[in-house]
């Protein structure tokens, strides 16, 4: 186990891979939106989202013991995920370290479903098409240049409190969702894989 630069308990690619493979491997928690999971995961991760995680999380400590791995794309959210789940009262929990990036760096076993933009990339689509639209309509109406300024600003704020307003609403898409996805459908998978 190893520590992160945030202090964050984390795990690194190269020895969950190992204890997998030992058939000693953790319950793996991942916590991206369904659709970034049914995207690509860890063969026998359970997908619990993070807003069900954050809502639910007293209920989720009865279906899970102190040998838990938290995944996400690259740590973050796994990280604010392990902060919730400690507040509710479960230790010594673990982050994948550099998340599903990582791991697929590392050549790691994944199960892979249909291709699909991963949200930082849509979120860049999405706030650089803003501004590049406002920008150029600017030079022809007054004022509409702000627009682009307020997404700047809201990129920095998100950068700054490592959260992104953006991201939050891009995974509301239908694209992005995936299958349904609620406390039920998440116990149900935890119970089956204990």
């Amino acid at each position: 186990m190893t520590s992160t630069a945030s202090g964050t308990a984390a795990i690194d690619s190269a020895a969950l891979q190992r204890l997998i493979q030992e058939g000693r491997g953790p319950r793996l928690l991942d916590v991206r939106t369904p659709g970034e999971f049914r995207t690509v995961h860890i063969p026998g991760a359970c997908n619990v989202p993070m807003a069900i995680l954050r809502e639910h999380r007293t209920e989720l400590l009865s279906y899970l013991d102190e040998d838990v791995v938290l995944v996400c794309r690259s740590g973050t959210r796994a990280a604010q995920a392990k902060a919730a789940l400690a507040e509710a009262g479960l230790p010594n929990l673990r982050v994948l370290d550099g998340g599903m990036t990582a791991w697929e760096t590392a050549g790691a076993p994944v199960n892979r479903g249909s291709e699909r933009w991963d949200m930082e990339r849509q979120v860049r689509l999405v706030a650089g098409s803003i501004v590049l639209t406002t920008g150029l309509v600017g030079l022809l109406v007054p004022g509409v240049h702000l627009i682009g300024t307020a997404v700047g600003a809201g990129l920095t704020y998100a950068a700054v409190s490592n959260s992104c307003a953006m991201g939050v609403l891009l995974s509301k898409l239908p694209y992005n969702r995936g299958p349904r996805t609620d406390i039920r459908t998440v116990t149900t998978a935890l119970r089956n894989k204990a």
